[in-house]
């Protein structure tokens, strides 16, 4: 079972006769505890073109020390890292939880050794009153040797990592300040791996250039959309909370840009990633919405009192939920999902601008946001002749949605009006959004009740049933209020 944990670190540079400062004094830092050397072994895995590195990712396998196993290291912040172990296993066989927690990255290339470390290491604990660990201070001589047939180098230096255990932020900074004052120097690269490869990692994408147009506008809000949905894909992968729905919503934010900024792109080009986009939707969406419903009636139960007698049934639903996830992480694997990341990428590289687009953003942007709240607009309306007033009030959630994300698109460029229209989207968004979870929860009820097997369950399917119709109902309630309360934004 591989093991995570989040790393907060910060590195420096220091020459061959540097001399640690006096460590004690520092922030909470009553001792410095005795000093530990070990020999360090690692032996770094990537891709030939070094896709990992190229986002600051390590996968290791490292044997010496405390901690000898398997290490992926993924970036979370400036100084912090999530990190995930496993044990040494193989030598040469990346352990597959690993490997699939990097598979967005790798996208079906080989995990291949591309380095090794030699680390003489000695490590100073810096700890309280009570004895705890609140951070290491490690002096490192580092020997590295790269692997790749194309970059064949070798180097030596010395390093000096501080690590946080227990310790506050401002301990960090302290230790920092007074390596520095003592000849050390931050180091320009945020890992070992990367100070040895160093010209032969490839840059990872910046920041879109803002040259002011409604182009630059909606190229920076699908980097950084795209770069969202990389980000929540290991998560996705194991089922941290909240993950699979931030993920979703990165991807229907995709394809809602694409949709609501079309004049400014080229529909030949932009056009066919639609369906990908909603498949990969799709697919988390069956696991949010069981993730969801499981979540849902937990909490009513848990305010009902009801014990595990009349909660039987809700094992079922936890089964359906763990069997969308496997379906989840299939899709994950599959080249199909690959090949949509490489279509991301090149959309964000190479946008397929229109001449439209190179029009002022604060020109352009205002007309489309208004369109898109117009349809919202007109959905809503629709709703008083619908034959069918559910379909109709879901077509309107889903409009109020895309002119949510149309006006987010814009805030950078509109300001408070366009975070005003997202805001207002957003409250009748979720006023449908609470009689669609209840519709959609009441179904499921039925559903379940069709093969309940005792009383209890029974009864209590039918006491939540009503619950959940009434609260429908209610949310359907506020909406006048919601709707005199908004108005179309005024640029």
């Amino acid at each position: 079972m591989a093991a995570q944990h989040v790393e907060v670190e910060r590195k420096y540079d220091a020459d061959a006769g540097f001399g640690l400062p006096e460590l004690s004094g520092l922030p909470g830092v009553a001792t410095v505890g005795r000093a530990r050397s070990h020999r360090l072994h690692a032996t770094y895995f990537d891709t030939d073109d070094l896709r990992l590195s190229a986002h600051g990712i390590t996968l290791r396998r490292r044997r010496g020390g405390d901690d000898a196993g398997w290490h992926l290291k993924m970036p979370v912040g400036p100084d912090s890292k999530i990190e995930t172990r496993a044990p040494l296993g193989r030598a040469r066989v990346v352990p597959a939880r690993l490997a699939n927690l990097v598979a967005a990255y790798t996208r079906g290339a080989a995990l291949r050794p591309v380095a090794t470390l030699e680390t003489e290491r000695t490590v100073l604990p810096l700890l309280d009153e009570d004895g705890a660990v609140l951070a290491e201070v490690a002096d490192d001589a580092v020997t590295g040797r790269v692997l790749r047939d194309d970059h064949d180098a070798a180097a030596s230096w010395r390093e000096i990592e501080v690590e946080l255990g227990t310790g506050e932020p401002g301990l960090l900074r302290a230790a920092g300040k007074r390596l520095r004052k003592a000849g050390a120097r931050r180091s320009a690269s945020s890992s070992k791996l990367g100070r040895l490869l160093n010209g032969a990692v490839p840059r990872a994408p910046g920041e879109p250039a803002d040259d002011g147009s409604a182009g630059a506008a909606v190229r920076a809000y699908l980097a950084a959309q795209a770069a969202a949905i990389l980000r929540y894909d290991p998560k996705a992968r194991v089922a941290e909370e909240d993950a699979v729905h931030r993920m979703r919503v990165a991807v229907r934010r995709v394809r809602s840009a694409l949709r609501s900024y079309r004049p400014l792109l080229e529909r030949e080009r932009v056009d066919p990633l639609r369906p990908e986009l909603q498949w990969l939707a799709e697919v988390l969406g069956e696991v949010r919405d069981l993730e969801v419903l499981r979540m849902r009636f937990t909490a009513r139960l848990d305010e009902l009192g009801v014990g595990d007698a009349g909660r039987e049934w809700l094992d079922e639903l936890a089964r359906k939920e763990r069997s969308a996830y496997r379906r989840l992480n299939a899709a994950l694997k599959e080249p199909r999902y690959f090949a949509l990341l490489d279509a991301l990428e090149r959309l964000v590289a190479d946008p397929p601008l229109t001449d439209r687009a190179a029009r002022r953003a604060t020109k352009e942007l205002p007309v489309l946001v208004a369109r898109a709240w117009r349809r919202m607009e007109r959905a809503h309306a629709a709703i008083a002749t619908a034959e069918d007033a559910d379909v109709a009030r879901h077509e309107t959630r889903k409009s109020a949605k895309r002119a949510r994300y149309a006006a987010e698109l814009a805030v950078p460029v509109l300001g408070e009006t366009a975070a005003r229209a997202a805001r207002d989207a957003r409250s009748v968004q979720e006023v449908f959004g609470g009689h669609q979870d209840g519709v959609i929860a009441m179904a499921h009820l039925r559903e379940i009740a069709a093969g309940v097997r005792t009383p209890a369950e029974a009864f209590t399917i039918g006491v939540l049933y009503g619950v959940e119709r009434c609260e429908a109902q209610t949310s359907l309630d506020g909406l006048e209020r919601t709707w005199q309360r908004i108005g179309a934004p005024a640029f």
